[in-house]
């Protein structure tokens, strides 16, 4: 199954670009032994429109052609449930068992997702209800995928 995450946003170099690709070539080096594809990252530039509905709108319009057709789509929102990361690892199982052809993470900009988007989701998910930087977000993305991985592997990363 293909891994897609597509963002708001880029990632610019420095210490949080470097741990997140970090977490990204760990889990594309543990994908292929669960059936998962290399990650693929779609950066979306942020809008620049002076309202934010027309922000989301613009950036939605932007992030939809960066989502494979018939993807699953996870979109991280601070309203989404909290997994743990077993539940998160057999949810992400689970769609491929399932036939999924990809998943697509989705990461709205700093307004959040249109609520068209947000309801096209297959899964909503949060990392807490605190209020993160998108550059962490996209780290702890990066690493709960990895640990996924390493869940649906049995190696010994993941010892909860």
């Amino acid at each position: 199954m293909r891994l897609v995450i597509a963002a708001v946003g880029r990632l610019k170099a420095g210490p949080e670009r470097e741990l997140f690709e970090r977490y990204i070539e760990r889990a594309n080096a543990a994908g292929r032994s669960v059936s998962l594809s290399p990650i693929e990252i779609a950066e979306i530039s942020e809008s620049q429109a002076r309202r934010p509905a027309d922000r989301m709108v613009e950036e939605a319009a932007r992030l939809e052609p960066a989502i494979p057709r018939g993807a699953k789509r996870i979109v991280l929102d601070s309203g989404g449930r909290n997994l743990t990361s077993g539940d998160f690892a057999a949810k992400l199982a689970a769609f491929r068992d399932q036939g999924a052809s990809a998943a697509a993470f989705v990461i709205g900009g700093a307004d959040g997702l249109t609520k068209n988007a947000a309801a096209a989701a297959d899964l909503t998910i949060s990392f807490g209800a605190a209020t993160f930087p998108h550059q962490i977000v996209r780290i702890l993305l990066a690493e709960q995928i990895y640990r996924a991985i390493t869940i649906l592997s049995g190696h010994p990363y993941h010892r909860a």
